[in-house]
């Protein structure tokens, strides 16, 4: 057994996390605020979209995770993901955030930054042009949608986590996550992933939940959450017609996840 392999609990960490319902936090954007909750619901634990400048400090304090995106941006809601990313610091609780966007404007770019230098995240997950940008490297963006990077997704996610002092999931047709010397490639999912909106936001809510669970291992929590994002979405898919009927099915998927199989069924390298 490679030491990956032996890394990883996924199906523990899954049984952890429906017997102990956490509550993420989940300051994210209008366009995916559904599909996230219902993902985090259908897996085992609990969300909660709140973003009023107001509350967040304690909705983050008492959360056991707390979730940060930035695909619909306002000054307010920065100023709100800050305020909470302070609170889940002082408390303990672990950040992952979703660079949405980052290198599409320089208001994108400047407010994911902006996050990194001011909040402890554990985890950074984006799509490789995402995490270039916020490493410093050549990438191409559309909209919010990755064209490419310069570097391999491997090297891109072992070099961003040393950059950003974080763990890096790079998420593509094969994803990687690094904490700057450990690589882990996940190699599970389905290409019906990409053809619906939020899938990426998706990844970043379930990172959350392992990461209620097991807040001492940023690694191997982001790297099982890809296994159980992947794997829903391999089931999802035989049983789905397209775009439409994949997005219904990933909900029953994830929900029907067997902690008992899914450590077989991962694949790593």
């Amino acid at each position: 057994m490679s030491t990956t392999e032996t890394m990883l609990s996924t199906g523990a960490d899954l049984a952890a996390i429906r017997e102990r319902k956490p509550l993420v936090h989940q300051i994210t954007n209008y366009v995916v605020m559904n599909e996230t909750a219902n993902a985090t619901l259908a897996l085992g634990a609990l969300p909660v979209m709140s973003h009023a400048r107001e509350e967040v400090e304690e909705m983050a304090a008492i959360a056991g995770a707390l979730v940060l995106n930035i695909g619909t941006l306002s000054p307010s809601w920065v100023e709100a993901m800050l305020a909470a990313g302070r609170a889940a610091n002082s408390a303990g609780v672990p950040v992952v955030l979703d660079p949405v966007g980052a290198g599409a404007t320089s208001y994108r770019t400047e407010t994911a930054r902006r996050i990194l230098a001011e909040v402890d995240l554990a985890v950074v997950r984006g799509n490789v042009a995402e995490i270039a940008t916020l490493a410093g490297r050549e990438a191409e963006i559309r909209g919010v949608e990755s064209i490419g990077a310069s570097d391999s997704a491997a090297e891109l996610a072992r070099a961003a986590a040393q950059e950003l002092g974080t763990v890096a999931a790079v998420t593509g047709a094969v994803d990687h996550v690094s904490d700057g010397e450990q690589t882990v490639a996940v190699a599970n999912g389905d290409p019906l992933l990409a053809t619906i909106t939020g899938s990426g936001c998706m990844a970043t809510a379930i990172t959350g939940c392992f990461l209620a669970v097991r807040a001492d291992a940023p690694l191997a929590a982001a790297a099982e959450a890809l296994v159980a994002f992947g794997v829903g979405g391999e089931d999802a898919a035989r049983e789905a017609s397209g775009p439409g009927s994949f997005h219904v099915a990933l909900y029953d998927a994830l929900y029907g996840l067997d902690p008992a199989t899914l450590d077989e069924r991962a694949r790593l390298a």
